[in-house]
């Protein structure tokens, strides 16, 4: 029997609420299986940052630190001072983000199945800015070899492991940014080099951004700098129905955070309203990992079965209403747990 640590970071708005969701698939899966959980809640976020002075206070991040990985609620205003710090604190590079067509979900095509691979640590999202004057900024764009040949190397073994088209596109613009893109993608070539069996190809990011409208069933993974990474996976998120239905993941060597990619969503907090699809996805990613990490088939097989659950769900129109259906968070939540058990 198996046991895993987990910090819960209920977060702000939905995020609560979304948590409480979460909880109750984990503890399904523990009251019906042999791999059991120990799940604590963490402050942090505007709730926090009220309450302790601190969006991310340091009993939060020690709670955080003794757990095997963390799953984490939408954030409001603070946000950017507890993701990015604990992206930092815990060397979390590798941003992947899912984007699937789902039964009876709109989308633009029903055949995508593709994960963009972001680089987490560096780019313009170190906060390297400066005013020259008062009204002159001046922000400085970090690109490393080292962040870059290992963000590369885990997006090729992404597409290894995946059951797909074995592709890798490196997104840049490289043409223009001809040093930092430069960089980026001359390390990604090499990388490919030791992948004969991954067919590796590369755009430029605006023609990526078409493409990803055009023919978004074409990628497979895409791997990319911080700040494109960021606006791409959204933009693929929505190709395939909307942020309610995306999880995403932000692994180190070591540890992991996973999370819904949308807010907080203040305006439908505590309405019941909110899909929990995104942090129940984000969960099975956490499953995922964790069967990675520590070579556990079983907790594997549960986190499938909350995504094949999900889509059982969808495919008999079974939906929250931000999707077209008539369910409230609680009562998807609820059936999920029924399917899976």
């Amino acid at each position: 029997m198996a046991r895993y640590d987990i910090s819960l970071m209920t977060g702000d708005g939905i995020g609560p609420e979304l948590c409480a969701s979460a909880r109750k698939i984990l503890e399904a899966i523990n009251d019906n299986s042999s791999t059991k959980f120990s799940i604590t809640e963490v402050e942090a976020g505007d709730a926090a940052l009220a309450k302790h002075g601190k969006a991310l206070p340091a009993a939060s991040i020690e709670m955080i630190r003794n757990s095997q990985a963390c799953l984490k609620g939408p954030v409001g205003e603070s946000a950017a001072d507890v993701i990015i710090v604990l992206r930092r604190m815990f060397d979390l590079y590798a941003n992947v983000r899912p984007a699937k067509s789902y039964p009876n979900i709109k989308a633009l095509s029903d055949k995508v199945d593709l994960v963009t691979v972001r680089e987490n640590t560096e780019d313009l999202y170190v906060g390297l800015e400066f005013n020259i004057d008062p009204n002159t900024v001046v922000g400085l764009r970090l690109t490393t070899e080292r962040a870059s040949r290992r963000i590369a190397e885990y997006a090729f073994k992404t597409a290894m492991s995946r059951d797909s088209k074995r592709k890798v596109v490196a997104v840049h613009k490289a043409n223009v940014m001809r040093k930092g893109d430069g960089l980026f993608a001359a390390t990604c070539r090499d990388v490919a080099k030791k992948y004969p069996k991954i067919h590796y190809s590369e755009l430029y990011v605006d023609a990526a951004s078409m493409n990803l409208i055009r023919n978004p069933e074409d990628f497979d993974v895409i791997v990319t700098t911080n700040l494109f990474g960021d606006i791409l996976s959204d933009e693929a998120a929505q190709v395939v129905g909307g942020l309610g239905m995306g999880p995403a993941a932000n692994i180190g060597e070591s540890f992991a955070l996973f999370e819904p990619v949308h807010g907080a969503a203040f305006d439908i907090a505590g309405k019941n309203t909110a899909n929990p699809s995104s942090i129940l996805l984000s969960s099975k990613m956490m499953l995922d990992w964790l069967a990675d990490k520590h070579k556990d088939d079983q907790i594997s097989r549960e986190g499938q079965k909350v995504e094949d659950a999900i889509i059982r769900l969808l495919g008999r129109n079974q939906k929250t209403k931000d999707i077209g259906g008539s369910l409230t968070t609680a009562e998807f939540t609820d059936l999920v747990a029924r399917e899976m058990f």
